[in-house]
């Protein structure tokens, strides 16, 4: 019998299913082909059943104090239908689930321009975490570290404040280690143990000092006064120790952690115009045309060196040898241990001003303009470099260039194999009275106040360290390393200039007395220290030893550096550690 239309059909109701084809209700030939509902249409469905009154507070409550069989029982009914409860929602999920990739665009597009503020604000709080992938944290360790190690180290600390999985990467050893070596942090920094070292710690600290050498916020300061009111001609800083000598005849040793003159060497007849210290052993050349050999441990004179017969004006040690150089236009080599000359080298024809040695060669510049190179050990002249138009008065000296600076204004740079010259650097206006040489940057002082920083390899100069806060006055000594130059002056001044910008920091020193008398005569410095030997020849200022400490604030997180092993006790100050 053919079942009629009304068996067939069902009637639809606001919150019926859509018709579907079941094994009880089979559709006949004659049954009509229904059109397939578009997705626009189910959603405009879907919203309308949507805007139905909400339900109140009471009936909410009461929803959620039903019993647990109920839920359970709803559940179950819902697991076995593979529906949402929801009705018109549930099957729009279903239908939406049959669309084409295109199609389901387009229904979202549509559906967005239906939703107000607040239900766009809730798709977007539900759509946002799946495109917040920690791809870090994901990530293979080496591929992670790979990409964390292109950042620069306040990126880094600020990457580690995101989450602990972060942290860890963050803090990585081999990552800090990295940073250490970007910026020149060597190793042994604080100690000769490169085992168990905290690499984070280490480059924070060494950050934490530089920052206290630029800016000043930090550091301790004290003043050692002695030698009356002459000239602190020479000076050695080594460790706890600083030696100065004068020309008042005697030599003072000083401790720096205690502040104290802990000895004073007495012997010299004349003024004390050069010291040169190694492994304990300090000589010293004087006007009295001795050089004495001093233990600066207990004090005594192991030896007194005679031979010249002026001036000692110069010297350079290496490995318990050391070259004097003298007005009497020669130099001598002698043997520190037994005191013995074991070699005089006779060629300048005026006073010998300058002497570098490196246990090899012997390289001296004199006041008859010449720069010569000597084998001690047969006592003959390798090379006489010949250029300067006036008296040499500095160099430097390390194995493959020699450098020197002259009153006819211009460095020479000469090859110390062959003895050619590579270069005439030309700028200075004056006597070139100071100069450093490091790996092929050389930084020379002039007494025309102005500091210059050159390449040795082309010749070229890179910085001219001038500018409003130049010095106003003669430079009397430099030193440099790869961040900063140390500069002082005739003015009474010690400046700070960045070495790669060529830009003035800060002055560390400025005497009260400079510019009418006041005069910072020698440096020198270590990692954390600087000593500035000051006074005057007229009696404004007091002759002293200024000491600046700049390790102050990092002295507590010294021991932090290594989760094993000790730190170089002559780094921490016994007032503060």
């Amino acid at each position: 019998m053919k079942p009629s239309n009304k068996s067939v059909t069902r009637k639809r109701s606001r919150h019926s299913h859509p018709p579907s084809t079941t094994p009880e209700e089979p559709l006949t030939p004659e049954t009509p082909t229904k059109r397939k509902t578009t997705f626009v249409e189910a959603a405009s469905s879907a919203m309308s059943s949507c805007t139905r009154e909400i339900p109140s507070s009471s009936s909410i409550s009461s929803a959620l104090s039903s019993s647990s069989s109920l839920k359970r029982k709803r559940f179950s009914s819902q697991t076995e239908d593979h529906t949402p409860a929801d009705g018109m929602v549930g099957s729009w999920v279903e239908l939406f689930r049959t669309f084409s990739e295109e199609e389901k665009t387009l229904g979202l597009d549509l559906l967005s321009d239906l939703c107000n503020t607040n239900q766009a604000r809730y798709i977007l709080k539900k759509i946002e975490p799946r495109f917040q992938r920690d791809f870090i944290t994901l990530l293979p360790k080496e591929l992670a570290l790979g990409i964390l190690r292109l950042l620069d180290p306040a990126d880094l600390l600020n990457a580690a404040c995101t989450c602990k999985s972060w942290k860890v990467l963050c803090n990585d050893p081999l990552l800090w280690k990295d940073k250490c070596r970007q910026y020149d942090i060597p190793c042994h920094f604080f100690t000769d143990d490169t085992h168990a070292i905290n690499w984070k710690r280490l480059f924070l600290t060494r950050q934490e000092l530089d920052d206290n050498w630029r800016t000043g916020k930090n550091f301790i300061k004290k003043e050692l006064k002695g030698h009356d009111d002459h000239v602190i001609t020479c000076l050695q800083f080594d460790g706890d120790m600083i030696i100065s000598g004068s020309d008042d005849s005697t030599l003072k040793v000083w401790s720096v952690s205690s502040g104290e003159c802990t000895m004073v060497l007495t012997g010299h007849t004349g003024g004390v115009w050069c010291s040169q210290f190694e492994d304990n052993i300090l000589c010293s050349g004087s006007t009295d045309r001795t050089i004495r050999v001093w233990d600066v441990g207990t004090g005594l004179c192991l030896h007194t060196l005679y031979g010249h017969s002026s001036t000692v004006r110069c010297l350079s040690i290496f490995n318990k040898v050391v070259v004097s150089g003298s007005r009497d236009a020669t130099l001598r080599v002698w043997d520190v241990t037994t005191g013995e000359c074991k070699h005089v080298l006779i060629g300048h024809m005026a006073a010998v001003r300058c002497v570098k040695y490196d246990g090899v060669r012997v390289v001296s510049g004199a006041y008859d303009c010449s720069v010569k190179v000597w084998d001690p050990t047969t006592e003959t002249c390798l090379h006489s470099l010949t250029g300067h138009t006036n008296r040499v008065y500095s160099l430097q000296f390390d194995g493959s260039h020699i450098v020197s600076g002259s009153l006819d204004t211009t460095i020479r740079v000469w090859d110390a194999i062959t003895g050619q010259c590579l270069h005439v650097l030309s700028g200075h206006r004056s006597l070139t009275s100071g100069m450093e040489l490091k790996d092929n940057i050389l930084v020379s002082g002039n007494a025309d106040s102005f500091v210059k920083i050159w390449d040795i390899n082309t010749g070229s100069c890179l910085q001219t360290l001038s500018g409003a806060s130049k010095h106003q006055s003669a430079v009397t000594c430099l030193l440099f390393n790869k961040s900063y130059v140390l500069t002082s002056s005739d003015d009474g001044t010690v400046k700070l200039w960045d070495i790669k910008t060529g830009e003035f920091i800060r002055d560390i020193v400025k005497l009260e007395s400079g510019g009418s008398g006041g005069v910072v005569w020698r440096i020198e410095q270590d990692k954390t220290r600087l000593v500035c030997a000051v006074g005057s020849r007229n009696g404004t200022e007091e002759t002293k030893l200024i000491v600046f400490d700049f390790n102050v604030t990092t002295k507590k997180a010294l021991t932090d550096v290594y989760t094993s092993g000790t730190v170089h006790t002559e780094l921490l100050d016994p007032e503060t550690s």
